[in-house]
Formats: C-alpha cells, structure tokens, sequence
C-alpha cells in the first residue's frame, strides 16, 4: 500500500514538474548538456527493493536503445546509502540501509521539509545528461512521546484561588515532525479540583499548564499523585507517561484550639516543689512555624497564683512552684492562653483544689529468698542474671491509697512491682556480680506515702569469692639472656602472676611445662627460675620452654607463658682448621695471585668471638692469603724445576679478648708441566766427531747421544731419532730411541770411508705437546786420521741435510697412550707420575755424575782421546774438546 502510494506521489509530481519545466522540450537532444530536475516522495522506515522511480521512464527516454544508456550515482555519500540505481535500467529503489527521518533531519519538523539529494548521471556522452533528483521523506509516526524525567514535581500553595495556572516543567518531546509530534495531554485522575490546558508558541512547541479548578486545604490532603500522559497526533496515536506530584504548600489558614475549655485538678496538701499539676495542650493544623504555639497565664490570673504556679510556654505544663503549706489557697482558677502566629488567643481554664492529707508511714515486709543474716544477704559472684534476693510487701496502714516504692542505692539490682499483686515487689540482680570489683553493696528499699512519708528498709548484699579467675603472668612472653659457662644453679629470672581470688583460690604456684629440659628448674613457691648445670653456645644457642601458674581453687585454675633463653657466647672455641694437615697440587708456572685453594677454617664461637684472621707464620713472601674466603694465592708463578713443594704454617686467631688461635701445615705440590726441552749432554758439540775404523763389526755401537729433561714422568721421557743423514753410505748407522746409542747397522768397505754427519732428534713425551732438541753427530770411518784440518773444514760447511719426519717408536707410547686416556684418576697419575720422575731424575744424575767421572779418568793429554764406555764394551775417542752447542729447533 506505501509503495503504491509513493508511485502514485511520484508520478503526480514528475508529471507537473515536466509540464512547467519542460515544455515542448525533446528528451533526445542530449548533447545540450542540459540538467533536468526530478522529485520523488518516500515514506521512512521502508524496506529494501522498494521502488522508487524509473529514470528512464520519468524522463520518456525509451526510444535510446543505441547505444544503450548507463545510469549511475555521481557521488555515493550519506544520500547514496540509502538507494541503489540499477545502471542499466535506471531503477531507483530502497537500499538495505533503512531510512530513518529523525537521523536523517533531525532539526525537520514539516512534513516535507526532509529532502534526500541524488545527483545522476546519464551516459554514454552523446547522451550525457545530468539528472538532480530530490526524494521527500514523508514522516511515518515511528516514535512514542517521551518525558525527559520519570517523575515531574509541581508546588501549589493551599490558598491558590480557581483558574489559577501553572507551567508543568518537563514537557514531553516526539522527534515525529507536523501532526505526528505532541498534540494533547491529559491527567489520569483530576482530583475534581484539577484540570489541563495546553498552549502552542510560535515555533509550534507546546506546554502543558495545570489550572486549579477548586479550592485547596493542605490540612486535608497535602499532596495530589497522578500520572500526566502526553500523546501526538498519529494513526493510531502513540503516548507517554511520568509522574506528577502536586505539593500543596501550607498558609498560616489555621489558629491554635485547645481540645477542652476547662480542666479540674485536686492536688495533695503534701505535695512538693516541682510535682507537676497538669499539661494543658493545644493544635494548630498549619506546619512549621504557622504551627508554633506559646502558653501564657492570663492577666486575670491573681499574682498569688502565678507564684504559685509555673506554667512552661512551650510545652504547656504546670508544675508546682513552691511547697504547699497551711497559708495556701485551698482554690486556685487559671487561665491559660495559647498564642499562635496572626491569631487571637484561645483559652482555657485550669481549676486547682488543694486537699488536706494526713497519712501513717508505711510498713516494708521483707521475705527473704537468699541467704540472709542479721540484715546481710550473701550473694555467690557467678549468679546468674535475675537471681530473686527477697520478696518485700509494702503495707500501708490506711488501706486506701496506693503506696510508691522504689531501690535506693548503687549495684546491679532491681526492684520491680510483682504482678498482678499490689504493693508486693521482687528484688532481684540486673547484671553479673563479680567479688574482684567490688565485695559489698549497701542498699534501701524506699516506700512513700501519699503524704510524703518516707520509710526505708535497710540491708546488705555481701558477694562470696568463687574460683572463678585464672592466675595471670605479668610477662606472657619471658625473655631471659645469660652466657655460657655458667656457674650451676646459676639464676635466670624471677617469674610472677597474681590471682584476683582470695584466700586459697588467689595462692599460686609455679610449674615448669612439659617441653622444659630437665636441667632448668623452677621454684614452685618462689617462682626463681634457675639452671642447674653449664650452659654451652656452642652446643645450644636458644631455649624455648612453657611455664604454667596454678591457683590452689577447686578445680585449679592455672594459665601459660613462654620463656625464651639466649646463650650469649664467651670466646671458649679456638679456630678449628677442617685439617691439620692440607695439601694442594698446583700445576707449575701457575699465574701470580691464582686461586690455589681454599683453606677451611671454623670458629663455633658467635660474632667477633668467632672472626678468624688467617696469616703465614714460617715467613713465607711467595704466597697470601685471603681472610674473608680463606683463599691461598701466589704472588709469583711458581716454577717445579726451581723447587717441586712448598711448606707452609698458617695461624688462624679469632677477635675474642683474649685471642685463641691454632695453626695447620699446608703442603703445596707443584706438577710438572712440560716447559724444559731436552737438553743434550753428549756429544758437546754439533763440530765433534769420532772417528770410526772400517773394521767395526756391524752390529757394534759405535758412539751415543745421551741428554736429560729437567720436567719428570712423561715430560722427562726422551725418545731419539735420526732425522737427517749424509755421508757415502749413511744408512749404514741406526739408534736406539730409548738408549740414544748409535750402531752400525752394516759392514764398511774400503770405499765407504768419509765423514758421515746425522741429525739426531732428541724429544720427550710432554703432553700437550712434546719439546724436541737436535744435535748432530759427525763420524769419521777411517782407519787413522792423517788430516785433521781437512775434516774440521768440512764439519764447519752447512751440511746440507734433507730432515725426515719421522717420530721415534719407543715401546713406552702405550703407557704414553693409557695415561692420555685414563683421565678418570688424575689424583693417582699425578703422584705416580711424581715419583717416577724422582727416580728416573737421581738416575740419569747419577749416569752423568759417573760419565764425568770416567772422562777424567781414561783423557789422554798426547792424542787429546777421551774414551766414554758404551754399554761397558768399547771405547771412543773424542777428539774435539770444545763444549757442545744445543740448538733448539
């Protein structure tokens, strides 16, 4: 039905726009450029695919089929959103984006006044066209009126007169624009005396007024609830609703009334100053200060009543001034005037008779239900609350009158009328009694006459001590400190509780708890806390232990505190090396100041008792130590071959006053490292040589190299090989790489003699790498040497030796190999390895000593010969004196 409708619109308008905008005007001639001009109207909130208008069809361009028109949007912003244009056909319909007339124009309240602008465009070029097309957007009555606030207040004073008109703040708001918006409101319930108006201002927004239709009496009804509902003017229409409260505000409309005229009081003859006669009361209906009201004695009243009596202006009550006595007026007429705001005075009169009594005292009966003795009731301190002491009946001898009793007296007690009997009371306890605040009471149970007679009935209340208090410690927590070494018997401190019992209920005693050790006693009387043996730090620092008190009551009451001991130290515990003999294995050329080991060292004494200073005692400058962490270090690096062990005394002494101090031997054994080369001590020259004969059986040694190694075990180990070789037949020698001796390998012919030179290498097996030195050894194979110049001449050219790299094989590389590998028992290898090299060092000294020896012994000083025993067979001559020159390769 809305589509058709907005068809219909749309048809309507595009029709009338053409007609005046378009006369006689040719749709093809397209090429002009011209910009033509469409209106369609839409209803909101319409759903997607609605039609809209056919562009092609408005504008009667059915007859362009070639080329075909294209249609598009020119811009697609907030306006293309809601639309969507078929391009081919010119379609125009609803988008998914529903249109909402309130977000679109939210300032539009006309009903055409919300206008959606389209720009299109119309191709190809020689049909260009643009086409401005405006969509109105018809209000739809989508939105119910609403009140800004749930609850409108309105304030009316109860003497407004009728027609009187009052804005209603708040109105309500309809975002729907013309008749769609607010039109009416209306009240749920008018009261009779209520009634609404509405008026409209020029921009068309309208206000409701309420209109006072009748007369108002806050005094009656001082607030009027009802529900205001506004609604607009849709089909159907939509409504909203808040709550108006009609506050009626009070006038002074009301003057002060007094509920009697006349009030008769007859007053005993005995009564006191200050006994109150009467109250005289009366009301004014209005509030707050229209409603405040004084009293005042009128000036009729004769001056000898007004001293008589005092009346209160702001309450309204007449007391007694003075005593009655046998002068006063038997006859006493009052007027009371009640004043109010703007008002004449109200009145009212008081009659007073004054009546002679005359009375015998009363007489106080006590029944007692407690113990009582010769006027003293004892009372046990845990009674329970409400305990009955005595019953007391009050005997009045006129039998006429009722007879007023009351307690006199501090404590916790009660007395009470006992119901439904007259003149009988119950005396009874309020609250708990306790014998330890207070032990006695002195009480008087107060009976009075109507004339005034006061008898008293005297007694006391006598409280008996129960065990009903614990002994309490004046110190919960004992903290107690003493040192160590103590005398036996020697005193801790003095424990103390008091109990608020008496007699043997408040005796205490003192016990040690179950978690004391046995050495720690406690005078059960006294309370003195001692220790019966020697105490030592060392062996405990800190006591923990429970201490009870008990009463003697039945049953014993007995209550807990906690004593802390501190052992405070005394200097008694020298410094205790963890070894009186340490001993660390340190590899040689150690760096200077390197951590060699920690020297442990304790003190079981505490605090400066138990600081340990450490220091060298043999006077040793190659080694420091470190107090703080008991480091021994080296200043210098430490070589074996200078010295292999070090002994050292240290002394470590704590701060105690006097000091105590002990020592221990440290021993420090340095492990060999593989730093000193071979060093070859025959042949002693690279120039030396022996002469060979040709006869020498082959197989026979012929000279040896024979060196030492400073280093021990495997870097001591020296292995020799022949590396280099010249000579006419130099393969002809060998030697032994254990021994270093040289034998002839073959027989020597005639044509085999000349000088023979070998590079011999001389290695050991240090690990990680070996140190090698060479030596060469010159043989002559002649049978005599006839020139001597000649050869020296040939030792002195360069040899010209091509070297081999060949390593020596000695049978000892598996041990070599094993030790390498066996890395699981450093400890064990290094100390074998230390012996080793012991022995076998004596050894080859001894060996040098003794082939020094034999030099001296067999030197001919005619031929210069030297004979050196090989393997104890043969001897050599040497025939060069000069001493041996090393090189280090």
């Amino acid at each position: 039905m809305g589509q058709q409708t907005c068809l219909t619109n749309a048809q309507h308008l595009l029709f009338l726009f053409l007609l005046t905008n378009f006369p006689g005007s040719s749709l093809s001639e397209a090429s002009s450029s011209r910009a033509s001009e469409l209106l369609y109207s839409l209803h909101e909130g319409l759903p997607r695919g609605v039609l809209i208008g056919n562009i092609v069809q408005d504008l009667q361009l059915g007859f362009l089929t070639d080329p075909p028109l294209s249609f598009s949007l020119a811009s697609k912003g907030l306006s293309g959103k809601y639309v969507t244009l078929n391009n081919r056909t010119g379609v125009l319909s609803t988008s998914a984006e529903e249109l909402d007339r309130e977000t679109l124009c939210p300032q539009s309240l006309g009903l055409q006044d919300c206008v959606l602008l389209l720009d299109i465009i119309i191709l190809p070029q020689e049909y260009f066209r643009l086409i401005k097309v405006k969509i109105a957007i018809i209000d739809v009555n989508d939105n119910s009126p609403q009140f800004p606030v749930s609850q409108i207040f309105i304030s009316v004073p109860e003497n407004a007169p009728v027609n009187t008109r009052l804005v209603i703040e708040h109105p309500a708001y309809d975002p729907d624009g013309g008749l769609n918006s607010v039109q009416t409101y209306k009240l749920v319930d008018y009261y009779g005396v209520f009634t609404l108006d509405v008026e409209e201002n020029e921009s068309g927004e309208r206000t409701p007024y309420l209109i006072i239709m009748g007369l108002l009496d806050r005094e009656t009804k001082a607030e009027y609830k009802t529900i205001i509902i506004a609604e607009d003017g849709g089909n159907p229409p939509l409504s909203g609703s808040a709550t108006l409260s009609i506050l009626i505000s009070d006038v002074n409309d009301n003057c002060p009334q007094f509920k009697e005229s006349q009030i008769n009081v007859t007053l005993p003859g005995n009564s006191s100053s200050g006994a109150t006669v009467t109250t005289v009361h009366a009301e004014d209906r209005d509030l707050g200060a229209n409603a405040e009201i004084t009293y005042s004695f009128s000036e009729r009243v004769p001056q000898i009543s007004k001293d008589q009596f005092h009346l209160d202006e702001d309450t309204g009550v007449i007391k007694l001034s003075k005593k009655i006595d046998g002068s006063t007026s038997q006859l006493h007429k009052l007027t009371v005037l009640a004043n109010g705001q703007g008002c004449i005075p109200t009145v009212m009169t008081v009659f007073i008779s004054i009546a002679k009594v005359t009375f015998r005292p009363p007489d106080v009966v006590p029944r007692y239900i407690a113990n009582e003795d010769n006027g003293v009731v004892y009372l046990k301190e845990l009674e329970p609350i409400h305990s009955p002491i005595a019953f007391f009946t009050i005997k009045d001898p006129e039998e006429k009158y009722k007879v007023d009793c009351y307690l006199e007296g501090d404590g916790p007690f009660r007395l009470s009328a006992y119901k439904p009997y007259t003149n009988e009371y119950l005396l009874e306890t309020t609250n708990t009694l306790d014998y330890e605040i207070r032990q006695l009471y002195n009480i008087a149970v107060v009976a009075v006459s109507v004339d005034g007679l006061h008898v008293k009935k005297f007694l006391k209340v006598q409280i008996l001590d129960e065990n009903d208090n614990s002994p309490v410690f004046t110190q919960s927590t004992v903290e107690v400190t003493i040192e160590e070494n103590n005398s036996p018997n020697a005193f801790l401190a003095k424990l103390y509780a008091t109990d608020a019992d008496s007699g043997d209920r408040g005796q205490v005693s003192y016990f040690l708890g179950s978690d004391a050790p046995s050495y720690f006693n406690l005078d059960r009387v006294t309370g003195i806390l001692t220790v019966s043996t020697m105490l030592d730090r060392e062996e405990k620092e800190k006591y923990r232990f429970t201490v009870k008190a008990r009463d003697s009551g039945f049953p014993a009451k007995e209550t807990v505190a906690t004593v802390y001991i501190t052992v405070l130290d005394k200097n008694d515990n020298s410094p205790r090396f963890i070894s009186k003999d340490f001993s660390f294995f340190v590899p040689e050329n150690f760096p200077g100041l390197g951590e060699i080991g920690v020297i442990s060292v304790t003190d079981a004494d505490a605090g400066q008792n138990g600081w340990i200073a450490l220091s060298i005692i043999n006077g040793s400058d190659i080694f420091v130590i470190d107090t703080g962490k008991g480091l021994l270090r080296a200043k210098v690096s430490l070589d074996r071959e200078q010295q292999s062990s070090y002994t050292l005394w240290v002394e470590a002494s704590d701060g105690g006053d006097p000091t105590l101090s002990s020592s221990a031997k440290i021993t420090i054994l340095l492990l060999d490292v593989n730093d000193n080369p071979p060093l070859v001590l025959f042949p002693q020259s690279n120039t030396s040589y022996l002469l060979v004969l040709p006869s020498t059986l082959p197989g026979s040694p012929v000279t040896e190299v024979y060196a030492v190694d400073k280093d021990t075990g495997m870097n001591a180990v020296i292995a020799y090989s022949i590396i280099g070789r010249r000579g006419p037949r130099p393969e002809s020698f060998r030697i032994d790489p254990k021994t270093g001796n040289i034998t002839l390998e073959e027989a020597l012919m005639r044509t085999d003699c000349g000088l023979y030179r070998l590079l011999v290498k001389v290695s050991d097996h240090g690990y990680p790498e070996p140190l090698f030195t060479t030596v060469m050894v010159n043989l002559f194979v002649n049978d005599t040497v006839s020139n001597e110049s000649y050869i020296e001449s040939l030792l002195r050219k360069d040899p010209d030796i091509n070297v081999e790299e060949k390593e020596p094989q000695i049978a000892i590389e598996p041990t070599q190999k094993k030790m390498e590998t066996d890395s699981c028992v450093p400890t064990l290898v290094t100390l074998s390895i230390l012996c080793l090299g012991s022995v076998v060092l004596v050894t080859l000294m001894g060996m040098y000593i003794c082939i020094r020896k034999g030099k001296k012994e067999h030197r001919t000083n005619e031929n210069l010969e030297v004979q050196i025993p090989l393997n104890g067979k043969i001897d050599f001559h040497l025939l060069d004196k000069k001493p041996i020159e090393i090189s280090n390769i």
